[in-house]
């Protein structure tokens, strides 16, 4: 049976704040876009959206997200619910993106598809009331609060290390696991105020409004704490990068140079997926520089010298260079009463 084929000039993979802002770009400087997202994400599992100028912090992760596809949608891009399973290129050299029940063919492919913490073994606090996986998002909730860091690396005892910026009270929670950090870490803990407790967790205790108020653990202790880290690593969600030859790193991430460029024409990575820090300005940041830089590559004026020789100057019948749809959009859009 044939599958449907649908085509754009880009193709963005991942709803999240960096793919939004890519397609945003794209989409606004004139290109078909389309965004294919197949729901969840870390972004939507946010309970308020912090360190982003002008969102207010009651802003839900999940409600920043749809607003961001209303806009995608009022510029027309096509917003698709879907998941792609798998990458590849056509006969002429493009790529081919295999959905549910749908090819994608681009001229330029956008991977935004992020990655997902590594989760520690239950009982486990709820996520967003007393279990945090960002740092640099949620260590401001804890000032002057008991807090813990659940892991057994080198990430986990500097994070703990970090959190006496804003607490005296840090415990490390190895939760029986053996210790992996370096002797050198082992005298920075012993150097500080961080009390490191092997036991494992055996249970938790939530408040009325169902935030963390303690942890149990094996030996029969009871210790209270306002929430805290879990260290334990990240799976990367770039198989779709291998299925198109672009370069991973050891660490799951895609390598990519200027503005998101990876190592194969035409093949971006943004966002959680590649190197750097997990923060939502900075995915917004790149997905802007990825979208500047395929409008750089795939617009059609100036023409190209060598074009302009073959075929002669540019007639006016030739211009603008955009879409009919969206040159439509673009003039209701800004034409005001």
């Amino acid at each position: 049976m044939a599958v449907d084929q649908q085509e754009y000039e880009i193709v963005v993979i991942g709803g999240g704040p960096a793919g939004l802002s890519t397609a945003l770009y794209s989409v606004r400087l004139g290109h078909e876009t389309a965004l294919v997202d197949r729901g969840g994400g870390r972004a939507a599992m946010m309970k308020d959206v912090h360190n982003l100028v002008g969102t207010r912090e009651e802003t839900s992760g999940m409600e920043l997200l749809q607003i961001g596809k209303e806009q995608l949608e009022e510029y027309g891009c096509a917003v698709l619910s879907d998941r792609i399973g798998s990458a590849g290129r056509t006969d002429d050299d493009r790529f081919r993106l295999c959905g549910t029940d749908v090819d994608y063919v681009a001229d330029a492919v956008v991977l935004a598809t992020g990655m997902n913490d590594v989760r520690p073994d239950p009982p486990l606090p709820r996520t967003g009331r007393g279990l945090h996986y960002c740092l640099h998002c949620d260590a401001h909730l804890f000032a002057d609060e008991s807090v813990y860091v659940m892991g057994y690396g080198e990430s986990a005892a500097h994070v703990a290390a970090i959190l006496l910026n804003f607490t005296d009270e840090v415990d490390l929670l190895t939760r029986g696991d053996e210790p992996e950090w370096s002797n050198d870490t082992d005298e920075m803990l012993r150097a500080h105020p961080i009390d490191v407790v092997h036991e494992d967790v055996t249970g938790v205790q939530n408040g009325n409004d169902g935030w963390l108020k303690a942890l149990e653990f094996e030996d029969g202790a009871v210790r209270e704490y306002k929430g805290g880290f879990a260290l334990y690593g990240a799976d990367y969600n770039s198989g779709l990068a291998a299925d198109l030859g672009c370069e991973v790193n050891d660490d799951g991430t895609v390598e990519v140079g200027d503005h998101g460029r990876t190592s194969v024409d035409g093949v971006y990575a943004v966002g959680d997926l590649t190197p750097g820090h997990n923060q939502v300005p900075i995915a917004l940041g790149d997905g802007a520089k990825a979208g500047i830089s395929i409008h750089w590559a795939l617009r059609d004026f100036p023409r190209d010298p060598d074009l302009v020789a073959e075929q002669g100057p540019v007639r006016n019948d030739e211009v603008p260079g955009m879409p009919d749809e969206l040159l439509e959009r673009a003039v209701a859009f800004h034409t005001y009463d």
